[in-house]
């Protein structure tokens, strides 16, 4: 089952989260358009307010939440109903699927994963962004996670633990890079983008089919 409830119930506190942290958000933005492709049919999942989509200028989505999907309306962002594990798509029609932030919420990974295989063209990728469980953030998020509505549900994962889920599902990774090398309080500017994991708490990884 989807964990849409904290979503639909909270969706200004979601939203505050970007305006609080703007650093952070753009230097997010920055590294995940590093790895986006330029062109091509491109879908983010589990799109929420449409807050990554829209900068980034993918117009379609896929999100549970109602709530959410009528926030993201509001930003010029269609985002169609379901789940990361039961994707309304057909096979290979994809040139890039999207999630961002999404992955501690997924129900099941290796089905998720499996369905961004099974919609993504033969030369398509999956780009991941999420929280690394062993960074300073990730570690932040896992002691407090039972004081904040969002997190209090969710499985935060190593960019270690990742990798072996994407080549069970058939991926073959080609880049990753990472952002957010201090404490969201102690960000005073766009954080640089650098290749790897390891340094930064948000991670980006770009698998291909």
């Amino acid at each position: 089952m989807a964990k849409t409830e904290p979503f639909d119930r909270h969706p200004e506190e979601y939203d505050a989260w970007f305006d609080l942290n703007p650093l952070a958000y753009e230097s997010e933005l920055r590294a995940i358009r590093s790895l986006l492709p330029v062109s091509g049919k491109i879908v983010e999942v589990g799109v929420g307010t449409g807050r990554f989509a829209a900068p980034l200028g993918i117009m379609l989505g896929v999100e549970p939440s109602a709530e959410m999907r009528r926030r993201a309306a509001a930003r010029a962002v269609e985002a169609l109903p379901g789940t990361a594990e039961s994707l309304p798509f057909d096979d290979a029609t994809l040139d890039a699927v999207v999630m961002v932030t999404v992955l501690c919420f997924l129900d099941d990974v290796e089905t998720a994963f499996s369905e961004a295989h099974r919609v993504l063209k033969p030369s398509g990728c999956l780009i991941i962004g999420f929280v690394d469980r062993l960074s300073r953030i990730g570690r932040f998020y896992e002691q407090h996670r039972h004081a904040n509505p969002f997190y209090r549900m969710a499985t935060f994962y190593s960019a270690q633990e990742l990798e072996l889920h994407l080549k069970k599902a058939g991926f073959r990774r080609r880049q990753a890079v990472q952002t957010l090398f201090h404490d969201l309080e102690a960000i005073t500017a766009v954080e640089p983008t650098t290749e790897g994991w390891g340094q930064g708490s948000f991670v980006v990884i770009r698998a291909e089919k």
